[in-house]
């Protein structure tokens, strides 16, 4: 595959681009020189922006596939009723948290499985409950009331879950369709534990991929840290010691203050490793900004959520909670390696939303950062969160997007109508 791109904005200045065999070959004005016989596709560029294509730091692939099909409850729960098709009702972003009770009186005929927003809680209607009966263990993740019948909140189940469930194989090809429409021609899906199946259809995304969940993958490991059921010092310990010792870092799961300071009390005990992460540090102390910088661990973050749950934050945290929120420039200041990232299907996958909200938080202005600095935390190295951005160079992949405009025009109010072409290895997609 042959690209021969005129007259695009390539770091400021507007010049051609030649790409050969899904790297690109040649920046500057000028006749490309194409292997003979190429035939290579022509693109007027119009002085549109030509940059990396934009990687997304942490989603999970898969649950935003099945939210694509799911009903959104984020308006209410009565979205449930009069759900298209037969069989099971699988809902999505539910803000409230109710009992298998509250969910018959929706749905009493067909079985129903809701999560809320959070992407750590189902909650099951009756029918539900009763087809999936035999996955549900003696562990608090399944609440029972005094009577001991469970009832229909079930936490951190997934894994548990899916034996019971409809077997489903989803078409990735779309998926990645509508990511590379957004610019995204990479992802790290943040999903733990995945097994062969999963890994082998996550192979089927035409972005690039990097795994935390593959337990033989590249690159830091998920540990999803239980925020209501925290391990305690030793247990923590040992976990990351042995991930160390084979050489693996480790992205761990930070949504509260106690998480985040029990990881780093055991990160300067046992010692870090590079590649070592912090998914969300969602509520960060200002004072642990200089922790994180001197054990060279980088923050994966959300700023969207910021806006989507923003309200939610305000009502039902502390007040020096809310202060804490998702910190960006604080953390950049100290020196920390920080990218935003989406967290779809739990946040906006939309990568122009979540530049725009970093760039203008509703909560915490002071933690705000241009929108530059934002993209180029979408532009770093899948490895190397909040790095240096890629560039469109000779001998780098021809990941690129082309906008309709100049970067400086887009980046004035980024949004997702500015992206006009999207290739990934040279191939559009």
């Amino acid at each position: 595959m042959s690209l021969h791109l005129r007259d695009v904005e390539v770091d400021g200045t507007r010049t051609d681009v030649c790409v050969v065999d899904g790297h690109v070959a040649r920046v500057g004005r000028g006749r490309c020189g194409h292997p003979p016989g190429a035939h290579p596709t022509e693109v007027e560029g119009r002085g549109g922006a030509l940059i990396p294509g934009l990687h997304d730091h942490h989603l999970h692939v898969l649950a935003l596939t099945a939210a694509w099909s799911s009903v959104d409850c984020g308006p209410g729960l009565e979205a449930l009723r009069g759900a298209p098709g037969s069989g099971w009702v699988r809902g999505v972003n539910a803000e409230a948290s109710v009992d298998r009770h509250a969910l018959d009186r929706l749905v009493p005929d067909r079985p129903v499985r809701v999560q809320h927003r959070s992407g750590g809680l189902w909650m099951l209607n009756s029918a539900a409950l009763r087809l999936v009966a035999h996955v549900l263990d003696d562990t608090d993740d399944v609440e029972r009331d005094e009577g001991g019948v469970p009832t229909g909140r079930l936490w951190r189940y997934d894994a548990r879950l899916r034996p019971a469930l409809p077997a489903v194989s989803p078409e990735l090809g779309e998926v990645g369709r509508r990511l590379a429409r957004l610019g995204l021609t990479g992802v790290t899906d943040a999903t733990p534990d995945l097994d062969e199946s999963a890994i082998s259809l996550l192979g089927t995304l035409p972005q690039r991929l990097l795994l935390l969940g593959d337990p033989a993958g590249v690159g830091p490991r998920k540990l999803l840290l239980r925020d209501h059921d925290l391990p305690d010092y030793n247990a923590l310990a040992a976990t990351v010691e042995a991930s160390h010792s084979k050489g693996r870092p480790l992205a761990v799961h930070c949504v509260t203050r106690e998480s985040l300071l029990l990881t780093l009390a055991v990160l300067d005990d046992v010692g870090a490793l590079p590649g070592d992460r912090i998914e969300h540090a969602a509520i960060c102390p200002a004072e642990t900004a200089r922790w994180i910088a001197g054990l060279g661990v980088a923050v994966v973050t959300q700023p969207d959520f910021l806006r989507s749950r923003g309200s939610s934050y305000i009502r039902d945290l502390p007040a020096e909670d809310v202060g804490d929120l998702y910190p960006y420039a604080g953390l950049r200041e100290h020196g920390v390696r920080v990218a935003a990232s989406s967290d779809a299907p739990f946040g906006e996958v939309d990568p122009w939303r979540v530049i725009a909200t970093a760039a203008d938080r509703p909560i915490g202005s002071h933690e705000n950062v241009p929108a530059r600095t934002a993209l180029d935390g979408y532009l770093s190295e899948p490895l190397d969160p909040g790095g240096p951005p890629r560039r469109v160079a000779p001998g780098a992949p021809a990941d690129m997007i082309l906008l309709d405009v100049p970067l400086a025009t887009a980046l004035r109010a980024p949004d997702r109508g500015v992206v006009r072409s999207t290739w990934i290895a040279g191939k559009a997609v």
